[in-house]
């Protein structure tokens, strides 16, 4: 664009819009070129002054959907994640099967004995000897961010849990290691003392390059709240069935029944868990 044009972003900071940025999260989301350019196209023609992300996110989200669902589903992975509401359970499983997937063995919602009390943790992780205590924030608004207080307060219950997990026996040569998973972001304060005191983090984008958008991606694992088929009250209805991923419904399709979805929608709903458990 030859003028520039500042755009507000969700936390209210003012910055000119960055039409490769918007090609570049259309092609993580595997769109191809054509359809890619029709969008940036047609985005730019109505770009005015003072337009939100919100707003240019909703345009292009709906543009997509009407050209090709399943990308549009990985392009809307951000808002899928905040609809896995409004308890942070559902959030907590998706963690543990990502984890799982990636060779770990992952329980969820184990209570520990601490050296001073005990504590009931959203994910216990194991691998080789690695032995994680991950506990999950979950938020339904992105601006909701995660400060420093939390992890802060993550990492007096690891000690705690550490101290414990250190009388047992084969313990002493394990790496034992606190984590806070996000589905938003960390301040810049978070991440200077998770830093500081060996703490890990993991959110939307962060580390840089394998925050939790480039994990799902890769492995496949998409909340099934991201699928352009499924109504509102169904994915609710999955989800009470402790159904969080679009790989359950194509793995165990009869789940559709199970809620009362009609048989002609089951193709569809099917088909794009399928397409969405791949990696583009």
């Amino acid at each position: 664009m030859k003028n520039k044009i500042n755009i507000v972003k969700y936390s209210g900071a003012i910055e000119a819009f960055d039409l490769e940025k918007l090609k570049n999260s259309l092609r993580r989301a595997d769109a191809n070129e054509t359809v890619i350019l029709e969008i940036t196209d047609e985005i730019q023609s109505t770009l005015k002054e003072g337009m939100t992300t919100k707003q240019i996110y909703k345009m292009t989200y709906k543009m997509l959907k009407s050209k090709s669902r399943v990308s549009a589903s990985r392009y809307n992975l951000k808002k899928a994640l905040m609809e896995l509401g409004p308890s942070g359970f559902p959030f907590e499983k998706l963690i543990g099967k990502l984890l799982s997937h990636e060779g770990f063995k992952a329980e969820v919602g184990i209570i520990v004995k601490g050296n001073c009390v005990q504590h009931e943790i959203d994910v216990i992780a194991q691998k080789d000897n690695n032995h994680y205590m991950i506990e999950c924030k979950y938020h339904q608004d992105q601006q909701n961010v995660c400060n420093v207080k939390i992890p802060l307060y993550i990492q007096s219950r690891f000690i705690d849990v550490e101290m414990e997990w250190k009388k047992q026996p084969g313990h002493n040569l394990k790496l034992h290691k606190g984590w806070v998973y996000t589905n938003t972001r960390f301040t810049s304060d978070a991440i200077q003392y998770g830093t500081c005191v060996g703490l890990g983090l993991a959110g939307w984008d962060y580390p840089k390059g394998n925050g939790l958008k480039e994990r799902i991606d890769k492995s496949g694992l998409h909340p099934l709240t991201a699928l352009t088929t499924l109504t509102k009250p169904e994915k609710a209805k999955l989800l009470d069935k402790g159904i969080v991923l679009c790989k359950e419904i194509y793995e165990n399709p009869n789940i559709l029944d199970q809620i009362g979805i009609p048989k002609e929608r089951h193709k569809k709903i099917i088909d794009d868990s399928a397409e969405l458990c791949s990696n583009p």
